[in-house]
């Protein structure tokens, strides 16, 4: 893990998300991109002037959440850039061969209903690079157990696995599977990749109505350091694709979210 990007939404989450990278380069070796996007009008007359306004926002926005973190020896390179947040996003990623995203869930969107933003659900839900999620105000701590969460047991890639393997080498974490049968599920669905009991540490198997039932019930009693989940259509986020955003009654946790790239 070379390259890690940290998108800027509010200041709060900006802060308690770089301070997160930091401490996983610091394991990793990694360089930590913190980068703020904006967007600017037409330059037509007095709106010159207010983009103007916005850049110099956007520069001291980074420079507020730069002077509340602990570097610690990081390599951290910071940039205000113009552009739509998901499509600077996609680009930046592109450019700079991003192999992580860390982002909170509610990014820009102020709604306490939400555990998954619009901004933020759009981005978990179109890019190939794992994201991991970051809840508000989360102080970090070494990783112990990782729950890897899932209801379709099979693997069309097991290259997926590889950000997930490499974050629990770094922390010395072990990898606790958690396989969700619930009634609509297909009979082939029920099986379960070798390359997933390989890097497990235990297995356990739930039935349930939903898989957020499964994991919320899991969570509560086994309190795992991180939930790692499948950006799948069918599964964790079978609801999530209609529309871009998950309420906190469907799902939330107090945990950090990693999302690996899906197989369908």
């Amino acid at each position: 893990m070379k390259n890690i990007l940290v998108p800027v939404g509010s200041t709060e989450s900006a802060i308690t998300n770089l301070k997160y990278a930091i401490n996983l380069a610091s394991l990793t070796g990694a360089t930590v991109y913190l980068i703020n996007l904006y967007k600017e009008f037409s330059k037509v007359g007095r709106l010159t002037k207010v983009n103007e306004l916005i850049v110099e926002e956007s520069e001291e926005q980074l420079e507020l959440v730069l002077k509340e973190v602990n570097t610690k020896g990081v390599d951290v390179i910071s940039k205000s850039l113009k552009g739509d947040p998901f499509e600077g996003i996609q680009r930046i990623s592109a450019q700079l061969n991003i192999d992580l995203i860390i982002l909170s869930p509610q990014s820009v969107d102020i709604n306490d209903e939400l555990y998954l933003g619009n901004i933020t659900g759009k981005i978990v839900k179109q890019t190939n690079i794992p994201v991991l999620l970051i809840p508000r105000g989360y102080i970090f701590r070494k990783a112990e157990i990782i729950l890897l969460a899932f209801k379709n047991g099979r693997l069309e890639n097991k290259g997926v696995l590889s950000p997930l393997t490499k974050i629990a080498s770094h922390f010395s974490a072990k990898i606790n599977l958690l396989h969700v049968i619930t009634p609509d599920m297909a009979q082939e669905d029920h099986s379960i990749d070798a390359a997933l009991l390989k890097i497990s540490n235990s297995l356990k198997t739930t039935e349930n109505a939903t898989i957020f039932q499964g994991i919320l019930e899991h969570f509560q009693s086994n309190q795992p350091d991180i939930l790692c989940v499948f950006r799948r259509k069918r599964g964790f986020f079978e609801k999530f694709w209609e529309k871009n955003t998950i309420l906190k009654k469907d799902f939330h946790t107090s945990k950090p979210l990693l999302v690996l790239q899906g197989t369908d």
